[in-house]
């Protein structure tokens, strides 16, 4: 140390004086110090008032140059030597050294403005307003090419440097986005990915930029897919595999980039995955076990991504998977197939494909689980797969293992979701079988009460769902169903919801619709119209809906609220005297039509 404190000195007085080599045995002597105790050697420098002497030191034509900024870098790595750098102005004669041909005074350079950026406010506005990041954007476009040693160890610096730059910084990395540094990263890891701390870099930086929309509009225009799928399929240990997981999770929000990801095969890779890690017990194998099967679901939305890998065979290969875990089996894997599934069955030109696949029976074998994460999966799966699809309602709508076992869940009060998903499905086999059998079932497994609570949802789809199951069954087989309906109070709940100036007007117009198909019954038809429903009517006559005035017209006919004469009169159909007719007049509204902009279907 008496050694470091004479250089110390001797930089300080004669700096301006000595000769390059005296210089240089001084600049070694730190580099050795710093070498043996970084941080001591550091706190003496920064007493010494050695810092504020370094810049005069950058010069681009001195041979002292590179080991200036080496000793910068160095001393850099301590947090409490960054401010000090900042303060000493060593930033704007860093930056200016970018402009040197010198491949040893850029690597120095660049490791001391990256070190000094590393979480430091004060650097990073320094090396921006310095204009530091478009010097190096350029130098990485310019040497993005070159495969030799020193120029893939200078990227790497200056792919290090802009990560420090940027990081958790969204102005900057805006900043860099314009600059156009995305394209450049892309083309880097393809052509150096066989360089480790290089691509190791480039998905660092990658994450960095990722969660920011406008990176993603960049990214969209390269073959980042292709060229992270690539990667991806070589990697072998975890945590390579979780820094590429941290770049795709982000971009996969990305509809354009999601879809290129799939054809890029990354579903593929993520299944190979789940079936490696899925009975292994060791913590980073359950973790990547997680992650992929997060990510694979994630990948699966969308309509264009579904119907490509449904034509691809991923149903089957999911199948397999689950199959492969009926009993005791992995309940992250059988919810991430499950939800996989859901997706798939989405699109309208999958239904029909994934039903003769034998989905709806491989997903029937999780019946007996008692996991509301996959009982939640397996209602949505098979509500999304019988939409439309009326053999498959009817068919399932007459199992009464399945039904059974709905009416059970319909009374789940600790799990909201699978509460709300079973009576959605028990709606849903009536809607899209229009089936007596169906009907009859679901009354003889007790699962009218649970459409008639549904009615009273919080949830305006919910609601509507509910109201055109029970015309349906109002309409179709009313007289298995009445003792039912009765001792669940619908004619009162449907009053309710007539009276009630929160309720939608589809909800009031298929309330109507089922008042009168009620009406039509003869141990209905007086409960149904006695409770000053001509009030209601006449309320109900100042929405300006034309569903809502139709019935309104029919029910003021049927109960001599307004005279015979109406001029809507001979318009009005007689759900009464007409089942048929009044089959039609419910099936009018179509649940998934809804004039509602904040309620879904799915």
């Amino acid at each position: 140390m008496d050694n470091l404190s004479e250089a110390l000195k001797k930089l300080k007085i004669t700096s301006t004086d000595s000769t390059a080599d005296s210089l240089e045995g001084c600049l070694d002597c730190l580099l050795q110090a710093l070498a043996q105790n970084n941080t001591e050697t550091s706190e003496k420098i920064q007493k010494s008032g050695v810092l504020q002497v370094f810049a005069s030191l950058l010069m681009p034509q001195s041979s002292c140059t590179a080991k200036v900024a080496n000793i910068i870098a160095e001393v850099a790595r301590n947090e409490f030597m960054r401010n000090p750098c900042v303060d000493a102005g060593l930033i704007p004669p860093l930056v200016q050294l970018l402009n040197c041909k010198d491949q040893e005074v850029l690597l120095q350079t660049g490791r001391a403005l990256g070190n000094i950026c590393y979480d430091s406010h004060e650097g990073r506005n320094a090396v921006d307003h310095a204009g530091g990041a478009h010097i190096v954007v350029d130098h990485l476009r310019s040497l993005c090419s070159k495969t030799d040693p020193a120029s893939e160890k200078l990227l790497t610096v200056f792919c290090g440097m802009l990560m420090n730059y940027s990081n958790e910084n969204d102005t900057l990395q805006s900043q860099l986005i314009n600059m156009g540094v995305i394209p450049t990263l892309v083309k880097l890891l393809g052509i150096h990915c066989q360089n480790a701390a290089l691509t190791e870099m480039c998905l660092v930086a990658f994450g960095n930029l990722a969660e920011l929309e406008s990176s993603k509009e960049q990214f969209a225009y390269t073959n980042i897919a292709e060229e992270l799928v690539k990667l991806f399929k070589k990697q072998i240990e975890h945590d390579k595999k979780e820094m590429i997981f941290e770049v795709l999770a982000p971009l996969a929000e990305n509809d354009v980039i999601k879809l290129q990801l799939v054809e890029a095969g990354l579903v593929e890779c993520l299944l190979e995955i789940v079936q490696k890690t899925v009975d292994s017990d060791k913590e980073d194998d359950i973790a990547e076990l997680k992650t992929a099967s997060d990510l694979m679901v994630l990948l699966l939305l969308g309509d264009g991504n579904c119907i490509h890998m449904v034509d691809n065979g991923i149903v089957q290969k999911l199948m397999d998977l689950l199959d492969r875990h009926v009993e005791d089996g992995n309940v992250t894997v059988q919810h991430a197939a499950l939800s996989a599934l859901r997706n798939l069955a989405i699109p309208v030109v999958n239904k029909a494909k994934m039903l003769s696949a034998g989905v709806a029976e491989a997903v029937l074998k999780f019946l007996r689980s008692e996991m509301p994460p996959v009982q939640f999966k397996l209602l949505g799966t098979l509500r999304m797969l019988i939409d439309a699809q009326a053999e498959a309602a009817e068919q399932l709508g007459k199992n009464v293992k399945l039904v059974e076992r709905l009416v059970e869940w319909c009374e789940a009060k600790d799990h909201a979701g699978v509460m709300g998903e079973s009576n959605r499905l028990l709606s849903a086999l009536i809607r899209h079988s229009k089936s007596k059998d169906v009907i009859r079932t679901i009354v003889q497994s007790g699962g009218i009460k649970h459409l008639v609570t549904m009615a009273t949802s919080e949830h305006v789809i919910m609601q509507n769902e509910a109201l055109v199951a029970l015309a349906l069954i109002a309409a179709l087989e009313l007289v298995t169903a009445e003792k039912d309906l009765e001792n669940a109070q619908l004619v009162q709940i449907l009053h309710r919801l007539l009276s009630d100036d929160r309720s939608a007007p589809e909800i009031k117009y298929n309330s109507m619709v089922l008042i009168c198909a009620l009406i039509g019954s003869g141990e209905y038809s007086g409960e149904a119209a006695s409770q000053d429903l001509c009030m209601q009517y006449s309320s109900l006559l100042q929405l300006n809906t034309e569903h809502v005035q139709t019935q309104c017209d029919w029910f003021s006919v049927n109960n001599g609220c307004r005279q015979k004469g109406s001029v809507h009169y001979d318009s009005i159909v007689s759900i009464c005297s007409v089942k048929d007719e009044a089959v039609n007049s419910v099936l009018d509204i179509n649940c998934r039509n809804l004039p509602l902009a904040s309620v879904g279907c799915s």
